[in-house]
């Protein structure tokens, strides 16, 4: 087997697999521990090294710890939550009201990440043509801290039920600054062995051999190229399960 001289080692290619398979979006296992300084330094300093369009890092980091803020967001949810679950009917919408979405109060700390739409100047390299690759560039540091929280062995759940223009006002940002991320950080119980909305029948994963497209979208892979055995053989495969 051919392997870069750049590889990482076995274990420490093990660990980053199991923080992406392990990664659960949290509401509901959040203990009051607080999160050490050090810790929390370390998280933002990998969302700080996410890559960016343009070098543009349009991200800045809004710890909230207040109380009071974090009421004034939960509110900000709740009338939010209540409109979304008129989206449904009958059992689905007594599932949808079952399920806890947010952990606002419930995590003993809070964070926005945002996106400066401005950052950098009105030509940024590379955002000629896609001009939400800085909001794109944004998710990939929300990504980054998500995995190391989850080495660290503390939770991250994003609360997208949120109206982001009241958000906007609560955390009285700059009219060129999006909220792009409600998170609520903590450490744990535990992390569930499924996604939640998996493990509660919402919907399922999807095989990954359907998603996987050749040349072009309608032409799926042939039986005899290697990457179509490969995906077969691993086709029952659960990598949310912890070995």
């Amino acid at each position: 087997m051919t392997r870069s001289h750049h590889s990482f080692s076995e274990e420490e290619r093990q660990g980053l697999y199991r923080a992406i398979f392990e990664r659960r979006d949290v509401r509901s296992q959040f203990l009051p521990d607080p999160i050490p300084t050090d810790v929390l330094g370390r998280l933002l300093e990998a969302a700080h090294h996410a890559p960016s369009v343009g070098f543009m890092q349009p991200w800045d980091f809004l710890v909230i710890d207040s109380i009071e803020v974090r009421r004034r967001v939960l509110d900000n949810f709740e009338r939010e939550n209540a409109r979304a679950t008129d989206n449904y009917e009958g059992e689905q919408r007594a599932a949808y009201s079952a399920l806890k979405l947010q952990g606002i109060l419930d995590s003993p700390l809070n964070l926005c990440i945002t996106c400066d739409r401005s950052r950098g100047g009105p030509t940024v390299l590379g955002r000629n043509s896609i001009v939400e690759t800085d909001l794109f560039s944004t998710c990939l540091a929300v990504q980054n801290l998500w995995l190391a929280a989850r080495a660290e062995g503390i939770g991250v759940g994003w609360v997208s039920i949120l109206d982001q223009q009241r958000l906007a006002r609560v955390l009285d940002l700059p009219t060129t600054v999006y909220p792009l991320a409600y998170l609520c950080l903590g450490y744990v119980s535990e992390f569930l062995e499924q996604p939640e909305l998996e493990a509660r029948g919402w919907r399922s994963r999807l095989p990954l051999q359907e998603l996987v497209h050749h040349n072009g979208w309608h032409q799926p892979l042939q039986d005899e190229h290697p990457l179509a055995e490969w995906l077969v053989q691993h086709s029952s495969r659960q990598p949310t399960r912890k070995e």
